[in-house]
C-alpha cells in the first residue's frame, strides 16, 4: 500500500553475509543496511511532491478507474479469502541467523504492518524445534495420567470429538517467545521491529480449561503441584506448568484460534495455552498431560530457556513474560517522508495482568508523555497505544515505557543489565529506542 507520509521498512533484505555478521556478533554492517534503505528516500520525496501537484486536480478522482465501470470477480471465487495482492509483501520472515536448521527455527511476525491487537493467523510467529506437521485430527489423542496411581483416579484418553463436545471458552491472549528481543542484549543487532520484537503474536483462543479435564479424571488437586505437558512432534517438547496457573482456570487445551481451527504451524489440532508464560510452555500438538508433585526438570527447562546471571549461575523456571512495550511505527527501517503530524503507535503487554499505562518519549527518555490506550485492555493480552507527534525535521528518539496493574515498570537497558549483565538470551523486556534522523530515516539504537 502506498503511503505518502511514511515509507515502509524494507523486507527480507539481510544477505547471507550479513546473517553471518549477526551470528558473529558484529554490528557494523547495520550502517550499510540502513544506507541501502535510504536510497529510496528520494523516490518517496518525489511521491510527496507529486501529491502536492495533483491537489489541483487529482487524476484518481477525475478519471474513473476500471473497477468503477465494470463487473468484479464473482462471489466465492476463492473459497478461503486471501490478502490483497498489494499487501503480499507483508509476511512473517525467517530468523536472520538465530538457528542453522529451518525445521528448528523461528519466523518473525511483521508487527510494523499490523493494526489493533489481533494477529492474523497466517502472520502468527512460529517457533519449531523439529518442524511443523499437519496432523490428522481423527487420529490425534490426548492422554491424561498421574505420576502415581493416587494422583489421578481415572486416567483418560480423549479424541478431538470428545474434547470439542465439552463446554468451551474463548479468550484473547498474547504469546511471546522467551527469546524475543534476545539478539539485542549486547547492542542493537537487527534493523526492524519485525526482527527485534517479532516473536510476539496475539489471538483469540478457544478450548476447554485444563482444570475441567483434570476434574473429570479425578485429579488430587490438593497434592498435585505441577503438570507436565508433552507435544507430539519429533522433539517431544515437554514443559512443567505450576498447578496454581491451572487452578486459576486460565490454562486452556485449545483447538480454536481467531474463530477457526488452529493452523498447522500453530499446533493443529491441539495445543496448550498458558497465558502470561513464555511461548515454549504453550506446547503444540499436545498429546499428554501428567500430574505430579514436583517440577519435572525437562531438557528445555534445565539446559535451555534459563537465564544467565552475571555471577555465572543460571535462573531456572523463570517463565513469566514481564511488562514490555515497543513502538511499531515509526520504527526501524521506516522513513518519514514529510514534516508535520505523525501518529506514534505500538503495543504493550505483561504476563502479570493488564497494562495500566504507557508513556512515550521522543527525546530518548528525558521527557515522557502518557499515551492513549485503545480498548479493549485485557489481562495478559496485547494493548494498542497511540500518541501524537509533530515532526519539525529535527532528530528524535522514540521510546515507550509500559506499567502493568501490579505496578511493574518496564526497565531501561542500563537498569536491566545491572541485574542481568549483557550476555543473556531470554526475557529481555528493556525499553526499545528508535532514532529518527533529519533525512526521515528511522534506525535501531540503544541509549
Amino acid at each position: 500500500m502506498l503511503n505518502r507520509f511514511l515509507q515502509r521498512a524494507p523486507e527480507n533484505f539481510l544477505s547471507r553475509e550479513q546473517i553471518q555478521e549477526v551470528r558473529a556478533g558484529r554490528r557494523g554492517f547495520l550502517a550499510g543496511v540502513f544506507a541501502a534503505a535510504a536510497g529510496t528516500v528520494a523516490a518517496g520525496q518525489a511521491v510527496a511532491q507529486g501529491a502536492a501537484a495533483a491537489a489541483e486536480g487529482e487524476p484518481e478522482i477525475l478519471n474513473l478507474p476500471p473497477h468503477s465501470k465494470g463487473l468484479g470477480q464473482p462471489v466465492a471465487a476463492r473459497g478461503y479469502g486471501l490478502p490483497s495482492e498489494f499487501e503480499k509483501n507483508l509476511q512473517r520472515r525467517e530468523s536472520p541467523g538465530l538457528t542453522r536448521v529451518s525445521q528448528a527455527s523461528v519466523s518473525f511476525c511483521p508487527l510494523q504492518g499490523l493494526f489493533g491487537i489481533i494477529t492474523p493467523s497466517g502472520l502468527h510467529f512460529e517457533r519449531h524445534h523439529q518442524g511443523w506437521w499437519d496432523i490428522d485430527p481423527s487420529k490425534h489423542r490426548l492422554m491424561l495420567n498421574g505420576s502415581d496411581e493416587a494422583m489421578l483416579k481415572r486416567p483418560m484418553v480423549f479424541n478431538m470429538d470428545e474434547l470439542m463436545r465439552l463446554p468451551s471458552v474463548s479468550r484473547m491472549h498474547f504469546i511471546e517467545c522467551g527469546a524475543n528481543t534476545g539478539m539485542e542484549w549486547g547492542n542493537a543487532a537487527v534493523p526492524t521491529v519485525q526482527y527485534t520484537h517479532g516473536m510476539l503474536s496475539c489471538s483469540e483462543f478457544t478450548g476447554v480449561p485444563l482444570r475441567t479435564l483434570l476434574e473429570l479424571c479425578g485429579a488430587d488437586l490438593k497434592r498435585a503441584k505441577f503438570i507436565l505437558a508433552e507435544g507430539a512432534d519429533g522433539s517431544s517438547m515437554t514443559r512443567t506448568i505450576p498447578m496454581n496457573l491451572v487452578m486459576s482456570g486460565e490454562v486452556l487445551v485449545a483447538y480454536g484460534q481467531n474463530g477457526e481451527m488452529l493452523r498447522p504451524e500453530n499446533g493443529y489440532p491441539l495445543r496448550l495455552i498458558v497465558p502470561g508464560v513464555q511461548g515454549v510452555s504453550w506446547v503444540k500438538y499436545l498429546r499428554r498431560i501428567e500430574v505430579g508433585d514436583m517440577p519435572y526438570g525437562a531438557k528445555d527447562e534445565t539446559i535451555h530457556y534459563v537465564d544467565l546471571q552475571p555471577s555465572g549461575l543460571h535462573r531456572q523456571y523463570t517463565s513469566i513474560q514481564e511488562v514490555k512495550s515497543v513502538v511499531t511505527s515509526p520504527s526501524g527501517g521506516q522513513v518519514l517522508l514529510q514534516k508535520g503530524f505523525h501518529n506514534i503507535t505500538g503495543l504493550a503487554w505483561s504476563g502479570r495482568g493488564k497494562i495500566r499505562r504507557v508513556d512515550v518519549s521522543v527525546d530518548g527518555g528525558r521527557n515522557w508523555t502518557q499515551a492513549r490506550l485503545e480498548g479493549p485492555v485485557l489481562a495478559k493480552c496485547l494493548t494498542r497505544f497511540n500518541a501524537d507527534f509533530v515532526w519539525d525535521g529535527k532528530p528524535a528518539i522514540f521510546q515507550s515505557r509500559a506499567v502493568d496493574e501490579t505496578g511493574q515498570i518496564q526497565p531501561s537497558y542500563n537498569e536491566l543489565r545491572k541485574v542481568r549483565a549483557s550476555r543473556s538470551i531470554y526475557h529481555n523486556n528493556a525499553i526499545q529506542s528508535w532514532s529518527l534522523e533529519e533525512t526521515g530515516e528511522v534506525k535501531n539504537v540503544q541509549v
